[in-house]
């Protein structure tokens, strides 16, 4: 049966993970930074990954993790969504992390780098656009292909090729990067050289890097939730200090109404990206249902929330002082990672046997 309630262990991850993002993740620092092309801070980065052990929640124990689950990982992406957290988490720690899981971890140059990527040393990039969904097409790993997140401050890049699934160091690879919507998730282009060390044959690694964008697919809905409840609750909290006819904002029926109805689409979306993240975690066949429904419904969700957001904010919300920007860029880049609703839906009418219109 699934399991969406949060276990002690995951409440205490998640207020760790909180009192970091509120000590070190500065929003005006980050705006800066994305503004300047470099958003991600190298400090915080090590904090969570190295420090706090959160790189290697999904790595085993054998292997230099922490032999934990895509739950307490799914608590991670929750508080970096909360904070709008610009670290490649969710491309690293979950997407390239489950596709060396996926192949033989008894090979040594994937046991080294499961390690390496466990402690927090070292970052890795799948080499496909962010926006190909688990089903989609991949690119065969030849040329320059667009779009790839984080591979500007990755060490190593995991590239699909038709002879099989490499792992070629990112100094050697030709890193572009690109202006992108959404300032606090870099991306590139990346042409890849030939060579580099080979971890499966085609099959297996094709089969690898479907089983991470799945696990990505799943877990970003879990970011996307704590994007709306912050957006939900930054909402609230405004409008009942915002004043206008001696009242505050927030008592006027028709933003009750409004906010009342994003709190009921937050909580379902919270029940969606649980139910994916415990379908990943205990390998049930459905997961790839479960994450199906979570980023069909929370990425509509997350929009509609930050829209909400900028938009009951008045005047302040359209300012770049105020962070509600970088909300909305995220939720609309997390819109098409990993995978459209509507392509979601799609993958969904297809496991249900029901024909889409």
């Amino acid at each position: 049966m699934t399991d969406l309630l949060y276990s002690e262990t995951e409440d205490d991850l998640r207020a760790a993970v909180r009192s970091l993002v509120a000590a070190r993740g500065d929003r005006a620092a980050l705006a800066a930074r994305a503004e300047a092309g470099s958003p991600l801070d190298p400090q915080l980065w090590t904090s969570l990954a190295a420090e706090m052990g959160a790189a290697g929640l999904l790595v085993p124990e054998k292997l230099g993790g922490q032999g934990a689950s895509h739950r307490e990982a799914a608590v991670v992406l929750e508080e970096l969504g909360r904070g709008v957290v610009a670290a490649p988490y969710l491309t690293s720690s979950v997407v390239a992390t489950e596709v060396l899981l996926a192949l033989d971890t008894e090979t040594e140059a994937v046991a080294e780098l499961l390690q390496a990527l466990a402690e927090g040393r070292r970052t890795a990039v799948v080499v496909v656009p962010l926006s190909t969904a688990p089903d989609g097409p991949l690119p065969d790993g030849a040329g320059r292909i667009t779009g790839v997140a984080d591979a500007a401050s990755a060490d190593v890049l995991l590239v699909l090729r038709a002879d099989g699934l490499y792992a070629v160091e990112a100094a050697r690879a030709d890193v572009e990067p690109l202006t992108p919507f959404d300032l606090t998730r870099p991306l590139a282009a990346v042409t890849a050289p030939d060579g580099g060390t080979l971890l499966a044959d085609a099959p297996k690694g094709e089969a690898a890097v479907r089983r991470g964008l799945l696990a990505g697919a799943g877990l970003l809905a879990s970011e996307q939730l704590g994007l709306a409840e912050w957006c939900l609750e930054e909402t609230v909290r405004y409008t009942g200090e915002r004043h206008q006819f001696n009242r505050p904002v927030g008592s006027f029926q028709a933003l009750k109404h409004r906010m009342a109805q994003l709190w009921l689409e937050v909580v379902s979306a919270r029940a969606a990206a649980r139910a994916a993240a415990d379908a990943l975690a205990t390998g049930n066949p459905e997961a790839p249902l479960s994450v199906a429904v979570a980023q069909a419904y929370c990425s509509r969700v997350a929009v509609h929330a930050a829209e909400e957001c900028v938009q009951l904010h008045g005047g302040i919300g359209m300012t770049w002082e105020h962070p509600a920007h970088l909300y909305l860029k995220r939720a609309k880049s997390d819109e098409i990672a990993l995978g459209t609703p509507g392509r979601h839906k799609e993958a969904l009418a297809e496991i249900v046997d029901l024909q889409a219109p």
